[in-house]
């Protein structure tokens, strides 16, 4: 099982190939962002990685990072927990002024 830590909430151990946005909002119990459901369209779900960063992007997670000019950051619902990572939370629905975090996202990340 990889281990997830989350600065400043805790280390927990996600099943294998679990997307990280539900690894975050399941086993971690952050209320983050994903106003889109997981579908690389509007960021709300962007985390920055602190170790372990996958050294590849989906075509969808790279397309709307460079469209918005978003470097330094990550789409955590175009990511699966495949090995031990530590990130840092930035889209919270706390302080947001959204009504809800977003439609929870499928458990496979959508062919892009």
């Amino acid at each position: 099982m990889p281990k997830l830590t989350v600065e400043g909430v805790g280390e927990f151990d996600v099943p294998m190939a679990k997307r990280l946005v539900l690894a975050l909002t399941d086993e971690a119990k952050v209320d983050q962002l994903h106003a889109c459901g997981g579908q690389a369209r509007c960021t709300t779900c962007r985390v920055e990685f602190l170790a372990g960063e996958p050294p590849t992007m989906t075509p969808a997670e790279q397309k709307v990072l460079s469209e918005r000019g978003l470097t330094g950051v990550r789409l955590s619902c175009q990511i699966l927990c495949d090995h031990d990572m530590t990130v840092k939370i930035i889209s919270r629905l706390a302080g947001s002024g959204r009504a809800n975090a977003g439609p929870r996202p499928a458990d496979v990340i959508p062919p892009s």
